[in-house]
């Protein structure tokens, strides 16, 4: 049929252009962003599932920059705890020195003032060493938390020899509270329900004795059968919690300790500013005392060179894991380019013979004049 008012070749060909030029556009904007999604329509689910790796991939790298933040921490108090504990061997050689019996009143006086001037300068370490405006080695920086260490099975409790299986991460010291959790108890005198202990020994596989006492006698036989499937222990005590995951509960802990000389409950775990070498006898004190207070600062930078390395390589999994996600990402999210340039060039040629066909469609009604003639 031959018609003028509606040119169905017209039409057609402008649908046409019109899907074309919806590629063209697509192909335009994913080359201009270098993304495949640029709006939901693109891809609903890819979109969800691209906007939910990036919240991961971000607090991965967030977390990567709070251990190296907490790294740097620790290794502040590390540096000025290695000259505590060069001052305290100096104090040490004195003391040593001031026992001697060749030395007179006046000598020990002189040794004194120098062994006094030592103490004064541990005490202004402690309390001045800062890392971001906070102080690190006089106890302020550990805040008093409880932390939950997971349920204990019947089978991890070693009625025989007092092993537990708490959990690893533990440490000679750590304070703990036995929970029952409505069933039997480990042990009847000592692990009660609510009962804390400290821990006083690990072995090779994380397992634990506990004692009423710090660094008391361990509790080597329980008459409980190994309490319940469902009793648990929480943790207590002083630390930091650094955040080094992307989710919550994935964190790092660890106390710094007090290392002001007055301070019972500190590092030394006695009061040492009294301390002085004017006489032999108080020399051998000191004597005793800082042998022990020399080993107490080495068990602590231990914690401190040990939870640097752990820092270390939880920095390393979280790039890696950080690396894998983006990796992953990208196949969702990133347009390629070699596709979407060919696409580009498809729409346009189309776009172009399109263009022409249509001035060809508009000018087919036009043949009627020569029926009229």
């Amino acid at each position: 049929m031959t018609a003028i008012n509606t040119n169905v070749n017209s039409l057609v060909t402008q649908t046409a252009l019109r899907r074309n030029e919806v590629e063209m556009s697509n192909a335009m904007t994913r080359l201009s962003t270098g993304k495949r999604i640029n709006t939901a329509a693109d891809d609903a689910a890819g979109m969800a599932i691209a906007s939910r790796m990036t919240a991961q991939i971000k607090g991965l790298n967030q977390a990567v920059r709070n251990a190296q933040d907490a790294t740097s921490m620790v290794q502040t108090a590390d540096g000025a705890t290695q000259e505590i504990s060069n001052m305290l061997q100096r104090m040490r050689e004195l003391s040593v020195q001031s026992s001697n019996g060749t030395n007179t009143a006046d000598d020990r006086t002189a040794l004194d003032t120098e062994f006094q001037a030592l103490m004064l300068e541990v005490d202004r370490v402690a309390e001045n060493t800062q890392w971001n405006g906070r102080n690190v080695l006089d106890g302020s920086v550990d805040v008093s938390e409880t932390q939950e260490l997971g349920t204990v099975a019947t089978s991890g409790v070693d009625d025989t020899d007092g092993w537990i299986s708490i959990g690893p991460g533990l440490q000679i010291g750590d304070q703990v509270t036995y929970n029952a959790n409505g069933g039997n108890e480990i042990d009847s005198t000592n692990i009660t329900d609510g009962a804390s202990a400290y821990v006083v020994g690990i072995n090779e596989s994380g397992a634990v004795q506990l004692s009423g006492t710090a660094g008391g006698t361990a509790w080597d036989t329980f008459d409980g059968s190994g309490g319940n499937d469902d009793q648990s222990f929480t943790l207590s005590g002083s630390w930091v919690t650094y955040q080094v995951g992307a989710n919550s509960n994935q964190t790092v802990t660890m106390s710094f300790g007090d290392f002001k000389i007055d301070s019972t409950d500190g590092v030394y775990e006695q009061d040492i500013s009294g301390w002085n070498i004017r006489t032999e006898d108080s020399a051998n004190t000191a004597l005793t005392g800082l042998t022990a207070a020399i080993n107490k600062v080495n068990a602590q930078r231990a914690t401190f060179g040990s939870t640097v390395n752990r820092l270390g390589y939880a920095i390393d999994n979280l790039a890696n894991v950080s690396l894998n996600a983006e990796a992953s990402r990208s196949r969702v999210q990133d347009a390629d380019y070699g596709a979407e340039t060919s696409q580009l060039a498809r729409t346009q040629i189309i776009q172009q013979a399109g263009t022409a066909m249509l001035a060809q469609a508009n000018a087919l009604p036009q043949t009627v004049l020569a029926l009229l003639k």
